[in-house]
């Protein structure tokens, strides 16, 4: 299938026929995948067969060139079916969409990336948090480190929730030079490399099939040419930092369209759900009516709001800090849904034999991503009191 050519502002009809096709597909592989923690390599591979894992890729690299708005809308639908390969593939997205406006990369390694992912598939993800530093959003360098021997160049170091690890060919990882004055920037690290070794620390309670494990480089020798952007400290913007808000906005929409498809599970539960001593459905009380109501007025919240983080993005209008409160108010606001459902029918709501415990672990998850709330908030603060 041949789904390279979209129109500007929305999925194109192709993209969302795969979709159509696919979020069904992944939604019945969920629960296995959630039980092992190992990444739905076949909803990888369907994405693939689908062309969808290049369509942030200039058209002319053999992709489609897509930008923010297409990214969220394809995120949040993929998330309503599986938000673990969601999120692998908002980072595919992101990162190859960062490449692609890069001035610092190289054409001949740009050219390299994107022929693998045309070809082969292959997924890249930015590798930039550290045990000691956590997250770079926060300040600090890297002591993932780049040192010279003669003609080599070797990294060592260690990167930690390392989204999709396992499946990745490509990591784009922070670092720092072990110059009297470092430099500090992205280097280009094939992951099957000899002295890459992934350890499987990823043991959380939700989005467990990310596999999210550590990285570990020791004396890894990379070629020259994969020293993409090494710079003195401040002396560049941190294209991940260029990147925030666009990644705001998309995670914002992949935790909304899980908070979505717990709301779609909890109305057929209630239409079904006929207690004896009520003689009808769970649906026909009023009390569920409000519930249903207040669970629609958040997501109609977060609709508004990621539409709005959309038009100035298409505007030009660059807004850090509104990409983050938008960021923050919808996770917060798909979390409050979840519950809402969670809190509504109690006992089944917590089995594993119904997905909204699942919902409700992943869903949660949506606070520990850049920008975190107390970031977000005090940021905007500080803008307003400026």
């Amino acid at each position: 299938m041949n789904v390279l050519t979209p129109r500007p502002h929305r999925p194109s009809d192709a993209i969302e026929a795969a979709l159509d096709r696919l979020v069904p597909i992944f939604a019945e592989r969920a629960p296995a995948y959630d039980r092992s923690g190992k990444i739905a390599l076949d909803n990888l591979l369907d994405l693939k067969e689908a062309g969808l894992l290049a369509l942030a890729l200039p058209h002319d690299k053999g992709g489609a060139g897509i930008g923010v708005a297409e990214i969220s809308k394809i995120v949040g639908r993929v998330a309503t079916g599986d938000p673990t390969t969601a999120l692998i593939l908002a980072m595919q997205y992101l990162q190859t969409g960062a490449i692609a406006r890069s001035s610092g990369w190289s054409e001949e390694v740009r050219n390299e990336v994107f022929t693998s992912i045309v070809r082969d598939g292959a997924l890249v993800n930015a590798l930039r948090v550290e045990p000691e530093l956590g997250t770079p959003a926060r300040g600090g360098l890297p002591a993932t480190t780049v040192r010279r021997e003669g003609g080599r160049f070797l990294i060592s170091g260690r990167k930690i929730f390392s989204t999709g690890s396992t499946a990745l060919r490509w990591g784009v990882v922070w670092s720092r030079t072990d110059e009297e004055t470092p430099r500090v920037g992205q280097v280009l690290v094939p992951l099957d490399l000899p002295g890459v070794r992934i350890e499987e620390s990823w043991r959380h309670m939700g989005m467990r099939a990310t596999a999210s494990h550590t990285i570990v480089f020791e004396d890894v020798e990379i070629p020259e040419r994969y020293l993409v952007s090494l710079k003195a400290p401040g002396a560049s913007v941190d294209e991940a930092v260029a990147l925030a808000s666009w990644h705001a906005i998309v995670i914002g929409a992949l935790y909304d369209g899980v908070a979505r498809t717990a709301r779609d599970w909890l109305v057929g539960y209630l239409k079904e759900r006929t207690p004896a001593n009520l003689g009808a459905p769970l649906a026909s009380l009023p009390r569920f009516h409000a519930l249903l109501g207040e669970i629609d007025a958040l997501l109609l919240t977060n609709r508004a709001l990621i539409e709005h983080g959309l038009a100035r993005e298409a505007a030009g209008e660059r807004g850090d800090a509104d990409a983050g409160l938008i960021k923050y108010t919808v996770t917060e606001n798909a979390i409050a849904a979840v519950g809402k459902a969670v809190a509504a029918i109690g006992n089944p709501a917590l089995s594993q034999d119904n997905p909204l415990e699942r919902h409700y672990r992943d869903v949660l998850c949506g606070r520990i991503h850049t920008p975190q709330g107390d970031s977000a908030l005090g940021g905007a603060g500080r803008l307003a009191l400026t």
